[in-house]
C-alpha cells in the first residue's frame, strides 16, 4: 500500500468536506490536522458540547490508527473525555487497512449528540423530581401524615411520656393498694364486735322511766300551741 498517497488523497478530501473549519497543524513529518465537532444547536445557542479533534498520520497509516487527541473541550463539566476517546479507538480498530478519518469524526459527532441528550435528560428529570417532590410536600401540609398503628404508638408513648403519665399510673397503682375506710370496716372483725360488746354491757346505760309519767296529766291548749310567744311550762298570761 502506499501511505503516502493515502494520506494525501484523504487530507485533500477532508479539506473540501470540512472547508473553512479543518486546519493543517503540522505537514512534516506527516500530516497532523484538528477539526472541529459539537452537538446539535451548540453553534446557535451554545447549549451542548463541543472540542476539537486532533489527527496525527503514522507511517503506516491507514494500516495503524492514527494519533488522537481531544482539545479545547466546552461543557464537558459533567463528561470524560477519555470515553470519547476510547469510543473513537474502538470505531479505528474496526476500520483498519481504509482512511477513516471522516468515520471518526462523525462517529464523534453522533457521541456528543447522544451524550448531550442523556445530559439533557437526567437535568429534566431532576427538575421534575424537584417539582414532584415540593408537590407532594405541599400536599402534605394540607393532608397531615398519614396515621399508622406504628406510628400512633410511637406517637402515644412519646405523648405519655411527655406529660408524665406513666409516673401518673405507677402512683394510682400504689393508691390501689390502699383501702378505704368502708373496706377496713368491712374486713375488719373486730369493729364488728366491738359494736356487740358494748351492746352487751345491758345495764352500762339505764333510763329512769318515772321521769316520763307525769306527761299525761299535763295539758296544753290549742291556743297557747298557736302562740308564738308559748313557752313550754308557762301558762296564763303575764301579770301586770
Amino acid at each position: 500500500m502506499d501511505y503516502h498517497y493515502e494520506q494525501t488523497s484523504e487530507i485533500e478530501a477532508l479539506d473540501s468536506i470540512y472547508y473553512g473549519d479543518m486546519k493543517i497543524l503540522e505537514t512534516v513529518p506527516f500530516h497532523k490536522f484538528c477539526i472541529p465537532i459539537m452537538s446539535e444547536a451548540f453553534e446557535g445557542t451554545g447549549e451542548g458540547l463541543a472540542c476539537q479533534l486532533i489527527f496525527t498520520y503514522t507511517s503506516k497509516y491507514p494500516d495503524e490508527l492514527p494519533i488522537v487527541e481531544i482539545e479545547n473541550e466546552e461543557n464537558f463539566d459533567d463528561v470524560d473525555k477519555n470515553e470519547l476517546l476510547e469510543h473513537l479507538i474502538e470505531q479505528g480498530n474496526q476500520n483498519l487497512g481504509m482512511v477513516m478519518v471522516f468515520t471518526l469524526v462523525s462517529a464523534g459527532q453522533e457521541w456528543l449528540n447522544e451524550k448531550w441528550d442523556s445530559i439533557k435528560k437526567e437535568k429534566e428529570e431532576k427538575v421534575l423530581a424537584k417539582i414532584r417532590a415540593d408537590e407532594e410536600a405541599e400536599q402534605k401540609r394540607f393532608e397531615g401524615t398519614r396515621v399508622t398503628v406504628e406510628s400512633f404508638l410511637a406517637w402515644r408513648k412519646q405523648f405519655e411520656s411527655d406529660m408524665g403519665i406513666p409516673a401518673k399510673r405507677e402512683r394510682e397503682g400504689k393508691d390501689k393498694n390502699k383501702l378505704t375506710g368502708k373496706e377496713l370496716f368491712l374486713r375488719d372483725t373486730t369493729l364488728n364486735e366491738s359494736d356487740l360488746k358494748f351492746l352487751d354491757d345491758g345495764d352500762a346505760v339505764k333510763v329512769d322511766e318515772s321521769l316520763f309519767q307525769d306527761l299525761d296529766d299535763l295539758e296544753l291548749s290549742d291556743d297557747d300551741e298557736d302562740d308564738e310567744d308559748y313557752v313550754p311550762g308557762q301558762s296564763g298570761s303575764e301579770s301586770d
